[in-house]
């Protein structure tokens, strides 16, 4: 076993929830990922559509349970001395796959290896192992202490939005789709009449198209009195699978330098995207026609490597009013077509 040690971190991420194109949901996870070396290990994985045991919101004996497996405080739940690294964000259900590895210790150290795709309750190195991941050896001091700043209550992400508009129709189907992927949505005309208490437990309020900026500033002050730090989402338009998108992104805490999906503009027909490791990237196109009807279109769906990329677009699907949404299992981002001749 190598001497060499590789440093161990937790770092918020989410798996962004959202409406897909073909209409199913997608559940939203915030959990805590694994930084090995400076990197989130998810990303040295193959394009996985996964979330670690450390997911908040499980039960709190349930995570617990977790975060003292991972010290090898209990049994390992798998044989051969198995723990599962990141799972179905889902069900969490073994047979969905799951990305496994032995733990042990040696010494004061710990050290993960023999990471494997697994499906049952034996892992099948040769057919199924991660070839070049790990072993990794963590200092137990550092170990330790990452993983017990989540035994003492570490806080909990504010996944609630307050929704402020003029389409109350669009705000209630807006908020049906947030509490269908596991963000609660709250509908309000005045967030001046809100007890301040209630304001600290939203984490975003999204404005319609209709909303002026005074009374934007309005609701924003009287967050900022009650002491809460809310994002601020400015609606594109009154299309229930964009605005998810955009609240699902301002939801993000994860640290910019730890995401996949990092730049995303479309304008004269192409879209420009940047991801920082090789992954999947979807690219959905929504128009709004002269009669207001939304028209969804997927217009990209491929493996980009890191780096920025010029991806070119059918103009069919751009033309009048456009909007564009970037997906990635980890993230996702949104932005008006602009420029060129979309009409």
């Amino acid at each position: 076993m190598s001497a060499v040690y590789a440093t161990f971190g937790l770092a918020p991420a989410i798996r962004a929830g959202g409406v897909l194109a073909d209409g199913g949901y997608q559940l939203h996870r915030d959990f805590m990922d694994f930084v090995v070396d400076g990197r989130p290990l998810l990303f040295r994985l193959s394009d996985l559509d996964a979330v670690s045991p450390l997911a908040s919101d499980v039960p709190p004996a349930i995570f617990t349970a977790q975060v003292r497996a991972l010290l090898l405080e209990a049994e390992p739940p798998l044989p051969d001395g198995r723990f599962v690294i990141y799972g179905c964000p889902e069900c969490a259900d073994l047979a969905c796959g799951a990305v496994t590895a032995v733990i042990r210790r040696d010494g004061e150290d710990y050290i993960w290896r023999d990471f494997a795709w697994q499906t049952d309750e034996h892992a099948d190195l040769e057919l199924n192992g991660y070839h070049g991941i790990g072993p990794y050896r963590f200092r137990g001091a550092e170990y330790r202490a990452a993983l017990g700043a989540l035994m003492d209550g570490a806080a909990a992400p504010r996944r609630r939005v307050l929704l402020i508009g003029a389409r109350v129709a669009v705000l209630a189907r807006l908020a049906a789709a947030l509490r269908t992927i596991g963000i609660g949505a709250d509908i309000t005309e005045d967030a001046r009449a809100v007890p301040a208490e209630e304001l600290r437990g939203y984490g975003a309020v999204a404005f319609g198209r209709a909303v002026g900026e005074a009374e934007r500033a309005a609701v924003l002050e009287a967050f900022e009195r009650a002491g809460a730090e809310v994002a601020r989402v400015d609606g594109l338009a009154p299309v229930v699978p964009l605005l998810v998108a955009q609240i699902e992104h301002a939801l993000d805490r994860s640290p910019l330098t730890r995401r996949r999906l990092t730049g995303f503009t479309a304008a004269d027909g192409a879209a420009e995207v940047e991801v920082t490791s090789a992954c999947r990237v979807r690219i959905t196109a929504y128009r709004l026609d002269r009669l207001h009807r939304t028209h969804t279109r997927e217009v990209f769906d491929g493996v980009l490597e890191p780096g920025r990329h010029r991806l070119p677009l059918d103009p069919r699907a751009l033309r009048g009013e456009a909007y564009l949404v970037a997906r990635t299992a980890g993230g996702v981002l949104t932005a008006p077509v602009t420029g060129g001749r979309h009409g």
